[in-house]
């Protein structure tokens, strides 16, 4: 998987042309026999979509292009805010270095006692939250390689990388995939020294790692990582189709630098979904998976896998089982990430439309594309109940569709804040599966009225009692929440919050 260099302005023309004229997503379908970046976007934009991560270049697959002014649904305006009277923004810490660099876009977080650990496409960084409204960046580690998702367990981070590289060393330059000697995987750093974090090994897996899921052992001394990643090609030695596995490797958490591939379970025998004619907007075609949450308390996991939505027995680490598999070849066109209730009982899929870089959350794509679906586990199965997106309408130059997020710890009650990219984030309450409610919202207008930039909340967590949020051009902004509802979820207390790895708390 190539990554070429960025540029800041990022173009999502093809499905804004397609909504902006009002066409109906049949008329999408014909457009399934458009080579990549011959329809939408220029060589050059291209090139910046697919290095700029997740499936943002699949946006170029469509033809056409937005018209000038093309901001056609209503919305907020430049620099205009939509929020909820119970959310207040108390800090905001730009990106600054080597992360404010044309491309270093802030991504995925993890959290340990008074650290956040912030991922970026040029490596990631650490601030000090000990004073939530006054977090201070303690270290920036300038190793680039995709979008960095990143994971701690104890003094162990992990870091995704999923940009074809020349070697595994943060100095590595990017390098085409067909070339046998580059390089992707997992990095390992030792943070036992939060502003000083040490590079201690590499780990080299098929197709990279989109990203990594840990899921520890009971007793702690052993820590599995099961990595993610898609779109093999019979011109990429080291990824080859049908890629129908994923990666577990295996940390010793006390020796990390004795890291090394431990097994390659294949989830589809049967080559999973097969997909449907255009990428991104009807289903997709299953090679790989886009990311898994583990639950290690329950020994359960659930995946994301492109045109699958699965749920897995972890009880044996290095040989996750698929014990259920769901899909949605009406609604979910790329099935992202999941989450869990507490009490294990459901799992949130999200559906990434569009790849990220498309305006997915208007009427003319309704309310139940771009959106959650909430399944509830009976008897082992997965069964639909509802699907969930925001209500408010973007406009056509705001990139938006449903992202990373977590639970807010209430007890009884299944509450969860999530990331629309430059929809802003939603909290809402499932805990009636069938229909969820919106309690808070937090959105800015679009970065541009008239034309399309890539921006908004990547990941929002809930870390302690507050809300955590990482902007993909902004940086890092914390935000408080005041709500009767949510209140005592301020008492409970993680020493270490991974949204991908689930822990458990008293409900």
């Amino acid at each position: 998987m190539r990554r070429l260099p960025l540029r800041t302005s990022l173009s999502f023309v093809g499905l804004g042309a397609v909504l902006v004229t009002g066409v109906g997503l049949a008329a999408l379908n014909s457009s399934a026999t458009a080579d990549p970046g011959a329809g939408a976007c220029t060589p050059e934009q291209y090139a910046a979509l697919l290095a700029a991560g997740d499936n943002f270049a699949l946006g170029c697959d469509l033809p056409g292009s937005l018209p000038a002014g093309g901001a056609a649904a209503p919305g907020l305006s430049e620099d205009d805010i939509d929020k909820s009277d119970n959310i207040e923004l108390v800090a905001h810490v730009p990106l600054a270095g080597a992360f404010a660099e044309e491309g270093a876009y802030g991504t995925d977080m993890a959290f340990q006692g008074r650290y956040l650990y912030d991922g970026n496409y040029n490596g990631f960084q650490v601030f000090d939250i000990k004073k939530p409204a006054q977090p201070r960046r303690v270290a920036q580690v300038v190793c680039p390689g995709g979008q960095g998702d990143i994971s701690i367990h104890e003094n162990v981070l992990v870091l995704s990388v999923d940009s074809s590289r020349s070697d595994d060393s943060c100095a590595s330059t990017a390098q085409p995939a067909t070339e046998k000697s580059s390089w992707e995987g997992l990095r390992i750093f030792d943070i036992s020294r939060p502003a000083k974090p040490r590079y201690v090994a590499s780990v080299e897996t098929a197709c990279g790692s989109h990203t990594n899921t840990l899921a520890p052992t009971r007793n702690g001394k052993q820590v599995f990582v099961y990595v993610s990643s898609y779109s093999p090609s019979a011109d990429f030695p080291d990824c080859q189709p049908p890629h129908d596995f994923i990666s577990v490797v295996k940390v010793p958490v006390r020796k990390p630098a004795r890291a090394r591939l431990a097994s390659t379970p294949v989830l589809f025998p049967d080559g999973g979904n097969p997909g449907g004619p255009v990428p991104l907007l009807t289903s997709s075609k299953t090679s790989g998976c886009h990311d898994i949450t583990a639950y290690p308390a329950k020994d359960l996991a659930a995946g994301a896998c492109m045109g699958d939505g699965i749920l897995l027995d972890i009880s044996k680490r290095a040989r996750p089982k698929v014990v259920e598999r769901v899909t949605d070849d009406v609604n979910f066109a790329f099935w992202h990430s999941a989450t869990f209730n507490n009490s294990g009982t459901k799992v949130l899929f999200t559906d990434e439309l569009g790849g990220g870089s498309l305006p997915t959350c208007n009427p003319a794509l309704g309310t139940t594309r771009g959106a959650d679906g909430i399944y509830d586990i009976e008897g082992g199965s997965l069964e639909f109940k509802s699907y969930y997106k925001i209500p408010r309408v973007q406009t056509m130059t705001e990139n938006c569709v449903a992202h990373n997020g977590s639970l807010i710890p209430v007890r009884g009650k299944d509450i969860m804040v999530q990331a629309w990219y430059q929809g802003g984030f939603s909290v809402f309450d499932f805990t009636d599966s069938t229909d969820p409610e919106e309690i808070a919202w937090f959105d800015r207008g679009p970065i541009s009225a008239t034309s399309p930039e890539l921006g908004g909340a990547w990941s929002v967590y809930w870390y302690n009692g507050h809300i955590y949020s990482s902007d993909i051009t902004r940086g890092l902004e914390v935000f408080a929440i005041d709500d009767a509802r949510v209140n005592a979820a301020k008492k409970v207390r993680m020493g270490t919050f991974n949204a991908q790895s689930q822990p458990s708390y008293r409900g």
